[in-house]
């Protein structure tokens, strides 16, 4: 991606900041993002979401390689917290993830298909 050069774009909410437009989009390079308006991520940390609304602008890095969605604080709302039953059901999830389908014991990790532990592997290819 050649350089850009930085001119007054519109936000959605009416400010103007320094960035360019692509895609359609409002697009910042990285650390240059206005203030407002966050990743994906920023929002998690902070305990929200999205909350439906889509991306209002962009932050492009490594040399537009790279990218991510920026959106509004303002319209962001708190993230979702699972009840107590999703909990439970979560947690047998991953229990019968770790659970090995020849010995039956707990690996401690996430087994791969066909969930055999590696105790069970050696001893298989040892027996052949």
């Amino acid at each position: 991606m050649s350089r850009r050069k930085l001119e007054l774009v519109e936000l959605p909410d009416g400010r103007r900041e320094f960035g360019w437009i692509a895609n359609g989009l409002p697009t910042f390079p990285f650390g240059l993002a206005p203030k407002g308006l966050a990743t994906r991520r920023q929002l998690r940390a902070a305990g929200l979401c999205p909350g439906g609304h889509g991306i209002v602008a962009q932050l492009v890095w490594r040399r537009g390689k790279a990218w991510a969605g920026l959106y509004d604080v303002n319209q962001a709302k708190p993230k979702r917290v699972p009840t107590l039953a999703q909990r439970r059901a979560l947690a047998a999830a991953m229990a019968a993830r770790r659970r090995c389908t020849r010995c039956g014991s707990d690996a401690g990790y996430c087994l791969p298909r066909p969930r055999i532990c590696w105790n069970c592997t050696t001893t298989a290819a040892q027996a052949a």
